[in-house]
């Protein structure tokens, strides 16, 4: 696979996110109120949320300058990546950082264009709720499970022999 067709391949990946993120959290700022819900399961439900801050609501009630402070994070770490992706990498590496810029993007996007990320999915146990995430955060979270399970692999020696 030639340079520009593996660069397309990655950005076109992290584009797709986008657009599912987006697709989806304008579904559901369209067709449902702020604040509804319904169970689909036992331990899931479909919600209509916002959040004005960063993972687990961190930020959440700062005030209003943590809109721009995110946005510059998602911003840095979006260009960041965006270079990254331009280099050579294992096929791996590369599907986990367009996963991790698709949803920074998305969630980027939603700072800028509504001040706060729509959230609606929403799981829980025993009356326990994880807080409620969207496609962007899946795909932040499923890229960094892939970094981190990439650490050292391929850098590793092998073990010696017993007694060498």
């Amino acid at each position: 696979m030639t340079d520009p067709d593996r660069k397309a391949r990655w950005y076109g990946m992290a584009f797709l996110v986008l657009v599912l993120d987006q697709a989806a959290k304008t579904f559901i700022d369209l067709t449902t109120p702020l604040g509804w819900s319904l169970e689909v399961t036992s331990f899931f439900n479909l919600v209509h949320v916002l959040n004005p801050g960063a993972a687990f609501g961190f930020l959440a009630g700062a005030g209003g300058w943590q809109r721009w402070f995110l946005f510059a994070i998602a911003l840095g770490a979006s260009i960041w990546l965006a270079w990254m992706l331009a280099r050579p990498m294992r096929h791996l590496e590369a599907l986990a950082y367009s996963l991790i810029l698709g949803g920074a993007l998305g969630n980027a996007f939603d700072r800028v264009a509504r001040g706060q990320v729509i959230d609606y999915l929403d799981f829980h146990l025993r009356g326990v709720h994880w807080p409620a995430f969207n496609i962007a955060d899946m795909a932040i979270t499923g890229g960094a499970v892939v970094l981190a399970s990439l650490l050292g692999y391929g850098d590793a020696k092998p073990a010696s022999p017993a007694g060498s």
